[in-house]
């Protein structure tokens, strides 16, 4: 139970993060491009893909459930997660390149409404029905921005933690914070005590009792 001196680092619900949803998106939408655009079977790509993806979504998830006791395994699994979306933004540009299509730059007509249609959904249902009828190279294009938007979120989210944990330190700090706060405490409540004792005593001497 999380509580004044709790050891445990307060966590954002990995459900409610952007950078999850995002990840999440990009795990299913890999999932219907494998399914889509690549072989069956006898192509390590399908596997090596969803793979990344999966890593990307999975390694958020673990870092911030081990990010309650350890900083800094949450670090180290945001930066897997990070290089895992790294490598499958790579096997997306890797097949633009090796069926000579082309990779949308910011002066291409249509990349602005991806960009918008992109940044504004989180959840996979606003992509379902568009990943089932873009062509190959929309939907490379498509994924590739989402690889990009999940990456800068993860990296504004590893300096937020990196500049929280520079103020309020690790679990040894708020171990030491914990039980110092528990003996101030304790020793607040003796000398309550104490005085208590010392005034009720005094009361009954008033009153001709000897105690």
């Amino acid at each position: 139970m999380q509580g004044p001196r709790s050891i445990f680092k307060p966590t954002a619900n990995w459900h409610n993060l952007h950078l999850y949803k995002k990840s999440d998106v990009l795990y299913q939408l890999t999932v219907v491009f494998c399914r889509r655009f690549l072989p069956s079977f006898g192509d390590r790509t399908v596997d090596q893909m969803v793979q990344a993806a999966r890593s990307g979504k999975q390694n958020i998830v673990e870092g911030s459930e081990d990010g309650k006791t350890s900083t800094e395994m949450e670090l180290k699994l945001l930066n897997v997660a990070r290089a895992s979306i790294g490598e499958l933004r790579e096997d997306y540009e890797d097949y633009l390149k090796g069926h000579h299509l082309e990779l949308w730059s910011n002066h291409h007509p249509r990349f602005d409404a991806m960009l918008a249609f992109c940044r504004e959904n989180n959840d996979f249902g606003a992509f379902a029905s568009m990943a089932e009828k873009l062509s190959d190279e929309e939907f490379c294009n498509m994924a590739i921005t989402v690889c990009r938007m999940t990456d800068k979120m993860i990296v504004s989210y590893l300096d937020y933690l990196e500049k929280r944990f520079v103020t309020e330190g690790g679990i040894k700090e708020r171990m030491h914070a914990a039980r110092t706060g528990y003996r101030q405490e304790q020793d607040a409540r003796l000398q309550y005590l104490e005085e208590e004792n010392k005034r009720l005593k005094a009361i009954l001497n008033d009153h001709g009792i000897k105690f």
